[in-house]
């Protein structure tokens, strides 16, 4: 993702229509992420979101919800929470049955007292009505009164109640309810498109696992063109009104796709493509592009750079997630080095031009080497240092290891790992047994220090 971060918003609405209850601080905890610990809840594993909207493009600071989160009991359950922002909440069942009473704390937990424990191992659901403004963190209002929904590292919470942390990922499918002549673009797959009382309803479905952050919907007055990869994947291109539609960039969205096909393994998903929104009503800090899963997202128009780092994503970062907020170099680092690797597929010589380039600017420049790619500390997730320095770990690291190990590792990695979570640790443990070598030297060196790599790691091989 290449972004300008937004601010995090703290507004919560009070909860209505149940008696209130006070819940104890333990009920609204999280999974315990090193930067973001109250986001999430580890009391279950969610398998399933049945997201269902209604939006009115002439009533843009509303939103209908009504989502039912389908979930395990990882241990017996006498109280859940969920991540939402924002909204006032009609009801909430669990299981088909009124929960006993729910309320609101924190910047975004919705707790459940269901009426009935919930037994350790059993599958339970969790509906959740609700309406109001739609929170400016995720869900971005466009100029013509649409909408559209992109944000790392929080987006969904935005929109639908979720245990909103990239370690609990689960299938995904969108119902949204719009006026007619508008269209909804969601994850993975449409469905049935059915129309009646003046409006449109569209259904959208992605079958394999997601972290909360990739889902989304955009919702405007959409030309969309469909096409197909080599082995029959669906391509769905959405274009707003006012975003720019570019045929050649349209064609390159494909080769570029076969291109990282061919590095990192077979494409994850069912469906890609893009969604290019035009612009904010008011502009300002926003996603200027976004891996959401399957299909990614783009302002304004979408253009090789952009292309080939998103769809990268969908290997490194969708498919394969990491496990905590510190292993954002699982996703930046290779997307950004996919870059490279395009341009070399294009002619250039990565080690004359691009690296020999980037480490001559930045050599003697403390603050280019001071982010940790591992762990980099909380606020820097997605410093910018993961995606240059990290870039530049990469392609030393195929200098250390050769291409034959390197890129073996790339595709048992996208293999080993599909539609799960895994660590940097991990990825360094592959590195070495693919290889045969001993690089936690070089990864000490590079991933987990704040200076310039000595020579033998800089310019291995040399």
């Amino acid at each position: 993702m290449r972004t300008r971060r937004t601010a995090t918003a703290l507004a919560i609405a009070t909860a209505l229509g149940v008696a209130l209850t006070a819940l104890p601080a333990s009920a609204a905890t999280g999974l315990g992420d090193p930067y973001f610990p109250d986001d999430g809840n580890s009391g279950y594993d969610v398998g399933h979101y049945d997201v269902r909207i209604a939006y009115d493009p002439a009533r843009t600071d509303h939103l209908d919800g009504d989502t039912t989160v389908t979930a395990r009991a990882t241990r017996a359950l006498d109280r859940l929470s969920l991540d939402l922002k924002g909204f006032t909440v009609a009801s909430v069942t669990v299981n088909g049955t009124p929960a006993r009473s729910f309320s609101r704390s924190g910047a975004h937990k919705l707790n459940v007292v269901p009426a009935q424990r919930v037994a350790r191992g059993a599958e339970f659901t969790v509906r959740v009505r609700y309406a109001g403004r739609p929170d400016a963190e995720g869900w971005h209002t466009l100029a013509d009164g649409g909408a559209n929904v992109a944000g790392e590292p929080h987006s969904a919470t935005s929109w639908y109640p979720s245990n909103d942390h990239p370690s609990d990922k689960a299938t995904f499918s969108l119902t949204a309810t719009v006026p007619n002549g508008w269209t909804a673009i969601g994850n993975g797959l449409p469905g049935p498109t059915t129309t009646g009382n003046g409006t449109t309803t569209f259904r959208w479905n992605e079958d394999r696992p997601l972290a909360t952050y990739l889902s989304t919907v955009a919702i405007d007055r959409f030309t969309v063109h469909r096409a197909q990869l080599p082995d029959g994947t669906p391509v769905i291109t959405a274009y707003s009104p006012d975003a720019t539609v570019d045929p050649a960039a349209e064609a390159e969205q494909q080769e570029i796709l076969t291109f990282l096909a061919s590095k990192f393994g077979p494409y994850p998903f069912s469906s890609a493509g893009a969604i290019i929104v035009g612009m904010p009503r008011d502009p300002g800090p926003g996603p200027i592009a976004l891996e959401t899963q399957s299909r990614p997202t783009y302002s304004g128009a979408f253009f090789d750079a952009a292309v080939v780092h998103e769809n990268a994503h969908q290997w490194f970062g969708d498919s394969v997630s990491f496990t905590d907020w510190r292993d954002g170099c699982l996703a930046e680092c290779f997307a950004q080095y996919a870059n490279q690797l395009w341009e070399e597929h294009k002619g250039a010589d990565l080690d004359t031009g691009f690296y020999a380039s980037e480490i001559a600017a930045n050599r003697d420049n403390p603050a280019y080497w001071s982010t940790k790619l591992y762990d980099p500390g909380a606020g820097k997730e997605l410093d910018s240092g993961l995606y240059f320095k990290g870039a530049l770990m990469l392609h030393a690291l195929r200098r250390t290891v050769g291409d034959d190990a390197f890129f073996t590792t790339l595709r048992r990695w996208t293999a080993e790992h599909a539609y799960g979570n895994a660590s940097f640790p991990q990825f360094e443990a592959l590195a070495a047994k693919v290889s045969g070598q001993d690089l936690t030297p070089f990864f000490t060196a590079w991933a987990h220090s704040t200076t310039r790599p000595a020579d033998q790691y800089l310019f291995p091989n040399h």
